[in-house]
């Protein structure tokens, strides 16, 4: 029987009992993926990341992504929150405040900066594209709500998301979804979930999302705060020359209406790569014993 490390933290949070919760496995090489898989429906988050040797040139620490149902190449909050246990259990050392994760998805770059006790990760999403599905089949209710001249676009960085923008952000804040439309049009789609969002000006943040994965048997319908989803949204905006704030940077709200009050700090640099971060909070570290 395995006894392995174990970290849950909150991704994207400013203190506990906010953000994303995750799972983290450390030194999770005696597991197969059949056992992984079998431990991540157990501890039943939303994602569990599992913590290898790595072995791709140049990767300082290597994870696998697992949901209770399946693995993912990549997704946001676990990634962000993989970096910080990688720096803060001593896994790996930032060179310079750069680190390379090795996942699924590649190796994907990652900075860390800050103190100790507040450490900020960032770190650069897979490329985006946009998908050339047609929205013909999406909800009435949803179309209803969209900004003018706006309809959904399907876009794809590892995760797939329907993006589409409302009116403002009480419109966002206050949308009430058909959870079974939803999860129709996702699967007919096959798509991750829908991400909807809007300007916000508030006093930390500059724009407000919310995330929809009815589809998704291991998640709850709403998504508390979604890496993916913010960087697609990034990728959406820098391509209509519309990204706010100052130098591509901005933070997003999420996870208010779930009672997870999240921030996700996006910023689009020059090269036009999508860096999704924040903070991560510690709220459990012990042991699992699994066969």
């Amino acid at each position: 029987m395995a006894v392995l490390r174990y970290l849950q933290l909150d991704v994207f949070a400013t203190r506990p009992g906010t953000g994303n919760p995750l799972g983290a496995v450390l030194d999770a090489d005696p597991l197969c993926g059949d056992q992984m898989q079998a431990l991540a429906a157990w501890l039943n988050l939303s994602e569990t990341v599992f913590f290898l040797r790595p072995s791709a040139p140049g990767a300082d620490y290597h994870i696998r992504i697992f949901t209770p149902t399946q693995e993912l190449a990549f997704a946001g909050h676990p990634s962000v929150g993989a970096a910080w246990a990688a720096v803060t259990c001593g896994l790996a050392s930032p060179r310079d405040g750069a680190l390379l994760q090795q996942c699924a998805a590649g190796l994907l770059p990652v900075r860390a900066s800050g103190p100790a006790d507040a450490l900020h990760i960032q770190l650069a999403s897979p490329a985006a594209r946009r998908l050339a599905t047609p929205a013909d089949a999406a909800p009435a209710a949803l179309l209803s709500q969209a900004a003018h001249g706006h309809r959904p676009e399907l876009w794809d960085n590892g995760a797939r998301w329907w993006l589409l923008p409302l009116r403002d952000a009480a419109a966002v804040r206050g949308f009430a979804p058909d959870m079974a439309a939803l999860r129709d049009w996702s699967i007919a789609t096959d798509a991750t979930g829908v991400a909807v969002f809007a300007d916000e000006a508030g006093a930390s943040h500059a724009r407000v999302v919310r995330a929809f994965c009815p589809a998704d048997a291991a998640s709850v319908p709403e998504d508390p705060v979604t890496g993916s989803a913010n960087a697609l949204i990034g990728a959406w905006l820098r391509q209509r020359d519309a990204l706010p704030g100052q130098q591509g940077r901005y933070v997003a709200s999420q996870g208010r209406e779930v009672g997870r009050d999240g921030r996700v700090h996006v910023e689009v640099d020059a090269q036009g790569v999508v860096w999704i971060g924040g903070q991560v909070q510690p709220v459990i570290d012990g042991q699992v014993r699994w066969p």
